[in-house]
């Protein structure tokens, strides 16, 4: 499961970094200007590649593997509660943010599990 996950933020980091429209776009998000591509491509592309490198590199550094499995667990987790409450106040849950709640769910759980 920590492969899978590395590889999930791997993909959406470096698609963050070459095209922020590609991740904004699927939540209705048409126009960045650069302000905003910037933040894009910081908290989906940096973050997203930082943490795929962190995933691969605790595999083989078993005094952080435990730490960062449940780091990034309760971090995929938050997302997804984040979208639960937003669905709730909002009371409007859209096919993608619904589809990344799900994956969001199944990768933190999933890592919990690897443990």
């Amino acid at each position: 499961m920590i492969e899978i996950t590395a590889l999930a933020f791997l993909l959406m980091g470096v698609v963050a970094l070459v095209s922020p429209h590609s991740i904004t776009r699927w939540v209705a998000i048409t126009t960045l200007p650069v302000p905003a591509r910037n933040e894009v491509r910081a908290v989906y592309g940096g973050y997203g590649v930082a943490m795929a490198v962190l995933l691969v590199v605790c595999r083989d550094q078993p005094q952080w593997r435990d730490g960062v499995v449940v780091t990034l667990s309760m971090a995929l987790l938050g997302m997804a509660v984040g979208r639960l409450l937003s669905w709730l106040v909002d009371r409007r849950l859209d096919r993608y943010p619904a589809l990344f709640m799900v994956i969001e769910i199944v990768l933190g759980l999933g890592l919990l599990i690897s443990l």
